[in-house]
């Protein structure tokens, strides 16, 4: 799939909340950029799940908090603030085990001035999450909670009750497509044209997104079909590559560390050199 000399690489990406960032990114290395939308994220008002946890936290009934996301875990403690006082929650953290799985739960918990036991090695999937209890956290009889992070990370929650764990999930907003959905439909009939040279995912949940649009209007063999014959792909890590993976998609592209401008830089100069 080379590109014509002269020709600037066309890229989509599918990235939403970060999408002025993406482009950006995309046209400073020279690429044309065009960004679709592929998921808005929706917090759980009603969220019992969430208290029940804080119930339990409050109780001094939780050994072990792992935070899968910044995001999740801000949405996590506004919602448990319509109930709860922060220093309280904070407090009872503090007599916890707290494990996060990459920079960005790390970053609001430090903002917080909550104590971090213990962070997970890149590529910060369930898999280096699970490697900090199996070096030096022992699980057996102890209550873990998982902060999730839009679709549940049911291989850690097996892997955690199958070390002895008692695993209690805090699903905290869940995913859903973007209210226009034009601008990813779009995206979806230029890739079987050929308009694209690369497609770029920065998370698992856009894969399945963009197929369930492609479904509804009857396009998603004709994509996967275009996308495997006429596209590079490139993926933001291990995570997003086994999903798109499992989709019938070849992956050309993983950066060597698992963030947009990595992701940005090193699949434009695949295509380049």
């Amino acid at each position: 799939m080379p590109v014509e000399a002269g020709r600037p690489l066309r890229i989509c990406s599918f990235e939403s909340r970060r999408g002025s960032e993406m482009k950006t990114l995309i046209e400073r290395h020279g690429a044309v950029a065009t960004i679709a939308p592929s998921m808005r994220e929706i917090p759980l008002d009603d969220n019992p799940a969430a208290f029940a946890f804080a119930a339990e936290l409050l109780a001094e009934k939780i050994d072990v908090i792992i935070f899968m996301t910044g995001v999740g875990a801000t949405a996590l403690i506004e919602s448990l603030e319509t109930r709860h006082t922060r220093s309280e929650l904070f407090a009872a953290m503090d007599r916890t085990i707290v494990v996060v799985r990459g920079p960005k739960p790390t970053a609001v918990l430090r903002g917080w001035g909550v104590r971090i036991d213990h962070r997970a090695s890149e590529p910060n999937t369930w898999r280096e999450v699970l490697g900090l209890f199996d070096a030096s956290i022992p699980l057996t009889g102890r209550r873990v909670a998982v902060q999730e992070y839009g679709l549940p990370s049911v291989d850690l929650y097996a892997a955690l009750e199958s070390r002895g764990a008692s695993v209690l999930t805090v699903p905290v907003y869940r995913w859903a497509l973007p209210v226009d959905i034009e601008p990813l439909r779009a995206a979806i009939h230029q890739t079987i044209a050929g308009e694209f040279d690369m497609i770029m995912f920065t998370s698992a949940q856009q894969l399945i997104n963009v197929m369930e649009v492609a479904a509804k209007n009857g396009l998603k063999e004709q994509w996967i079909e275009a996308v495997n014959r006429l596209c590079r792909v490139a993926s933001i890590g291990p995570t997003a590559t086994a999903t798109i993976m499992s989709e019938g998609l070849r992956v050309d592209i993983e950066p060597t560390h698992p963030n947009m401008g990595c992701l940005v830089k090193e699949s434009i100069a695949t295509c380049v050199t």
